[in-house]
Parts: C-alpha cells; structure tokens; sequence
C-alpha cells in the first residue's frame, strides 16, 4: 500500500480535523503518498498540510462526464481509498475505478455496494471526538482505537504556503513588547451556534481597553453583514479584513496573529492546527459540545457553559442562551494568560 485517497467533500473545519488521519498514514506507512479528494474552498487546508502530497478536486470531477470522472481517479494510483465523509457519488466512483482496498462505514447501505471494508461507527451519540472518530476508518489497516486526544493533536498541523499581503503583514508586526494581534471571527455561517455581535463587540472595547489589537475576519458576504457593527466598534480595530483575504492568505494571516476567537468555525480549528492561541466558545448541548468539535493544537482551548443536558435550544437556535451565557469579560480572562507566538515561517 503506498498512495492513499482520503475522501472528506465537506466543510474546512472538518478537513481540518482529518488531518490525523493523514499523519497516521505518514508515520505508519514510510514514504507512502496521501491524496485527499475535497472541495474547491478546502483545497488550501490541503495544501497547508505536510501530510499531504495532492489534492484531487471533487468539483472539477463533478463536472466532467462519468469515464473522464473514472479516468481521473484510476490516475491517482491509490491502493486505498477512505471514505471519512460518506457520499454515494465518491463511493461510486472509486469502485468503478477498482481502487482495491475501499473502507467506509457500515452505517451507509451505498457502502455495502461499493466498499471492500467496512468500519462500525456511529456518530451520532459517541462521546469521542470528531477527530478520534475519524480515524476509526483506519481500524482495517492496523490502528488500534482510541488514541488520547492529546496524541491526536500532535497530527493537527499546518504551514502557510504564501506570505501575508506586505501592508498587513507591517502593521501586524508594528505591535508593542507584550501586546497581542488577536483575531475575532464573529460568524460562522451556520456551522455553529453564534456567540452574538454585542458580545463581540464588548469582546472588542475589553481587548482594545487591555492594550492589545483586534482584527476582525470573515468573508465579503459577512463583512457587508456587519458594516454596521464594524462602524460602531472601528475605534477598536486595528483593521477589518472581512472579504480582503483569499483562503491560503487567511491561513498566512492566523499563523502570523498570536490568536482568535470563534465559535466552532473552520477558521478556530485552522488556527489550532496552526500552532496558534484558539479559544472556541461553545453551547454544552449534544452534539456540538467541546467533547465532540473541540479545537485541538498546542495552544487550544475552549469555553462552555456550564449545564448539563441543555435541550432548551433546539429548537429556536438563533436564540440560544447557553452560549450567550459566557460573558466577554471571561473571554477576556482567559486570552489575558496567553502569551505572545513568534509568526509561523512560510512554505515557499
């Protein structure tokens, strides 16, 4: 077995937190290839990564007909194809292309058709982590469950491949002995529950009062969403580079911050992987508490309310009050013990 095909056709956290996978592969398997089969949007995590060789786009494949699709994926060459996000169209296709070694869950019928070797597991109410339950589909090819998460976290690793843009690399080097470049991304586009924009905001004012720089980030589409907010609270930015940053940019500019702050987004887990301070703040409900999304790197951690079997939420999402129950001023106690990160070195 030397080429493995690691299909994740989802979101950035959640390529993200494959990584391990990938790293498991590397140490296990000396010399071997890694090709991950993603998303357009997440082909700079890949890129980002050391464990990984290549990237085969699953979009492009998409568009090009069925024997164009096949050829494409018999060019790989893998000896194995892991299917770590089920979806039919992928498990079709690598079994037309007669990848010889398919592994995917037992939990969807269309494996039973197209795969050679199928895992139990469940999700949907494990207590392990997104990251643990993702390398479960290497039980057939030796790994032995569970890995702590802190042994899993030693594979969370990333490295920008382009440098920060020259004007906003200078003024995030222009901070003072002891003053910290701290990234607030307010919004998740539905992948979380939202913290709010007051609390944010306060997050802001606590942070610009304690003598650090906040940096605000997200996308175009999100930045027109909170001009109004960012107006309000300009004079507590040091920028606002909502829709200024491509993906591989944004990866340079985290990696250059010394921290952020974020629901459970892709960008929380690009910066713990990363090597950066992530705190991710977190409702305790099922299963989008920290013991599943958790962000997981050297200098990670999270905050969450605490109440046990929280239903109340379920069904009016947007008005959650667990996770509007933490209070910036927490926040603000806990980035207070973080210490200054030299920026991380570029791939070139």
């Amino acid at each position: 077995m030397k080429t493995f095909l690691i299909s994740r056709t989802d979101a950035i956290g959640d390529v993200v937190l494959t990584l391990p996978v990938a790293g498991w592969l590397k140490q296990t398997f000396p010399g071997c290839r890694v090709v991950l089969l993603g998303r357009t949007y997440t082909q700079a995590v890949a890129d980002a990564c050391p464990w990984v060789d290549s990237f085969l786009n699953f979009d492009e494949l998409l568009a090009l007909p069925l024997a164009a699709q096949v050829q494409q994926v018999r060019q790989v060459q893998a000896d194995v194809v892991l299917h770590v996000f089920p979806n039919k169209a992928v498990a079709q296709l690598t079994r037309l292309a007669n990848i010889p070694v398919r592994i995917g869950t037992r939990n969807r019928w269309f494996h039973w058709l197209t795969c050679t070797k199928l895992v139990a597991l469940s999700r949907r109410n494990s207590a392990l982590h997104e990251a643990q339950l993702n390398l479960h589909l290497l039980k057939p090819l030796g790994y032995l469950p569970d890995l702590p998460l802190d042994r899993v976290g030693e594979w969370m690793r990333l490295q920008p491949r382009v440098p920060v843009p020259t004007a906003i690399q200078e003024l995030v080097h222009a901070r003072r002995p002891g003053q910290l470049n701290v990234i607030l991304h307010p919004r998740s586009r539905g992948s979380a529950r939202e913290w709010g924009l007051p609390h944010f905001g306060e997050l802001a004012r606590l942070l610009h009062a304690a003598g650090h720089r906040v940096w605000v980030t997200g996308t175009a589409a999100e930045g027109a969403e909170l001009a109004e907010w960012l107006q309000e609270h300009q004079p507590y930015l040091a920028a606002d580079l909502t829709g200024q940053l491509s993906l591989p940019q944004f990866i340079a500019f985290i990696a250059a911050a010394d921290g952020l702050v974020a629901g459970s987004t892709g960008p929380l887990h690009l910066a713990a992987a990363l090597g950066r301070h992530a705190l991710g703040l977190y409702p305790p409900i099922r299963p989008m508490h920290p013991g599943r999304w958790a962000p997981l790197g050297p200098h990670a951690n999270y905050l969450v309310f605490d109440r046990p079997n929280c239903t109340d939420c379920r069904s009016q999402p947007a008005t959650c009050t667990c996770i509007k129950a933490l209070l910036p001023i927490q926040v603000l106690e806990t980035v207070a013990d973080w210490q200054p990160l030299p920026a991380a070195d570029t791939v070139l």
